[in-house]
């Protein structure tokens, strides 16, 4: 299993990134499920690959929520449900779990799982034990995140219509498949994402 652990820089020593992709999800709803019961075993970020156009968005998405944390400034009830809230450029929250989050539907899954000591469970989770769960537990292909891997299951009509890029016509003048297009794309969903609620 491909799972990646990401250290960022100006978070705490103790807090531990892991993140890894899955293609060709067979059990979504039941993931879907686990989530809407919040069952603390399922305590991840699942986002909808669909809606990802590079690893920086999915690592500053992870930055901010892992941020708000250590601020004590969650707006969610966890630092995952904060990484999917964070992807939107909007601050409405229950949107944002429909659009950027895990749905019955989804194909292509980001996984997040943030670590860190806390109150009630002072060694957090090694990352053996999480790679076992998440193998045991999504019926899916695990893969690198990569950003080709990633844009291999961008859906950029969705993208546009999230971030509200329709209609830029510098942007739409540019090639569809030039790597200069793709770069301002993500140029426009970061500055949205930091935007966010603005």
């Amino acid at each position: 299993m491909d799972l990646e652990i990401v250290k960022l820089e100006h978070l705490p020593d103790n807090y531990t990134v892991h993140i890894t992709l899955f293609k060709d999800v067979k059990n979504a709803a039941f993931l879907h499920e686990q989530l809407l019961s919040r069952n603390s075993d399922f305590e991840y970020a699942f986002i909808d690959a669909s809606v990802v156009v590079s690893r920086l968005q999915l690592l500053s998405a992870i930055f901010k929520a892992a941020n708000a944390s250590v601020n004590g400034a969650l707006q969610t009830p966890n630092v995952h449900s904060e990484t999917v809230a964070s992807l939107s450029s909007s601050k409405n929250i229950a949107e944002a779990y429909r659009r950027f989050g895990i749905s019955p539907t989804t194909k292509d899954l980001l996984v997040a799982k943030i670590t860190f000591p806390t109150e009630t469970q002072a060694q957090p989770t090694p990352s053996d034990l999480i790679a076992k769960h998440l193998q045991e537990n999504v019926q899916g292909s695990s893969m690198p995140v990569t950003d080709e891997n990633i844009a291999a299951s961008t859906d950029l009509a969705k993208v546009r219509k999230y971030y509200k890029l329709n209609g830029i016509n510098w942007l739409d003048a540019l090639d569809e498949n030039a790597p200069a297009k793709t770069q301002q794309i993500e140029s426009l969903v970061l500055g949205s994402m930091a935007l966010r609620g603005v």
